[in-house]
């Protein structure tokens, strides 16, 4: 059930000026989405879609959170998510995607449908590293349990080296110290 609708803005009858529209935007709303890292949050995009004769420009500001999967601990938390963006959307014979801030639109498009672009700009703000924000003294808030999995993991591999390294690194001394 795709739910594109309630993410199209109609262009038929709408005059020449600023235009505002608030959607909000869910769980549900990711589900559409197959491939999507995110599958649960609280959003609100805020559209702002100036239309002028020959053009519009469009500017969608989104804000809230969404649930990710950490990458040490594993658990799901909420990772905050704040991104403005904008197009620019021309009139054209065909379709297209000129660059990532240019789009062309038929002559006499009735709607535009706007939900791949709040789901790109909702990922394009997601973080590279997705961890546990640090509490207030500045220390992790990832469980724990698994943190400490996590460190006697890595003191059984410091134990388990192959000898092999040694001798690489006797050698890479070697190198330095010349």
């Amino acid at each position: 059930m795709m739910n594109s609708g309630f993410y199209s803005i109609p262009l038929t009858g709408l005059k020449e000026g600023s235009h505002e529209y608030e959607l909000k935007v869910n769980g549900e709303f990711f589900e559409d989405f197959e491939n999507s890292e995110v599958r649960a949050g609280e959003l609100k995009a805020v559209v702002t879609l100036v239309k002028r004769s020959v053009h519009m420009e469009l500017n969608i500001r989104i804000e809230g959170f969404v649930k990710l999967t950490c990458n040490r601990c594993l658990e799901e938390y909420d990772q905050k998510v704040e991104t403005n963006n904008s197009l620019l959307i021309k009139y054209g014979e065909q379709w297209e995607e000129v660059n990532d801030e240019v789009v062309t639109i038929l002559f006499g498009e009735n709607m535009l449908d706007i939900s791949q672009y709040i789901y790109e700009f909702v990922h394009l703000g997601l973080p590279l590293g997705r961890y546990h924000p640090d509490d207030e003294a500045g220390n992790s808030t990832c469980n724990p349990e698994m943190l400490d999995k996590i460190e006697q993991h890595n003191a059984e591999q410091d134990n388990n080296i192959d000898p092999r390294w040694n001798d690489l690194g006797k050698l890479k001394e070697g190198i330095e110290n010349k």
